[in-house]
């Protein structure tokens, strides 16, 4: 079963290598137009090409030589190009900027299409699509249903929401 799933995680991994093998890591055997084809699909290839030697562009060993949204929209690249049928998403949109966090849920709603999906997160902008929201507040299941559903019982996702909203303000 583990090798139908594919996973994003709050703290990304990549390696001191190169940008190209960095998302090869996702399918060894793809060639560089898959490659270049997941990053544009996840709105990394303008800030690959930009970068010293583009694709080839060599991470560090503590990867710090790109920011913390480019390492997510890259393992999110090598997740697309592992074409898993079952994504685990663990908050891999909290520690970026809002703009950085619409690039990477576009991202992961084309890495979304057609699969099933688990998506942990706190900020709920995630998770707004999802076919099936289960809130759990201390390991109990408190509320579950769309988003839509869940706005109307005004409870805890409803206040939870409003006030990420304000906060964003």
């Amino acid at each position: 079963i583990r090798s139908l799933i594919g996973m994003v995680l709050q703290d990304s991994w990549l390696f001191s290598d190169t940008i190209s093998n960095n998302i090869r890591y996702g399918n060894l055997d793809a060639d560089d137009s898959e490659i270049t084809d997941a990053a544009r699909q996840v709105y990394a290839d303008n800030f690959i090409r930009q970068s010293s030697d583009g694709y080839e562009s060599v991470l560090n060993e503590d990867t710090d030589n790109i920011s913390h949204g480019q390492k997510q929209l890259l393992t999110i690249a090598r997740t697309i190009l592992s074409k898993k049928e079952i994504l685990i998403l663990d908050e891999a949109t909290s520690s970026v900027d809002t703009r950085t966090e619409k690039l990477i849920q576009k991202a992961m709603d084309k890495l979304m299409e057609g699969k099933t999906s688990f998506i942990i997160a706190h900020r709920l902008s995630t998770i707004r699509n999802a076919d099936r929201i289960i809130v759990i507040e201390n390991g109990e299941i408190i509320e579950q249903g769309t988003h839509e559903e869940l706005l109307a019982l005004k409870g805890y996702y409803y206040n939870t929401l409003n006030a990420q909203l304000k906060e964003s303000l």
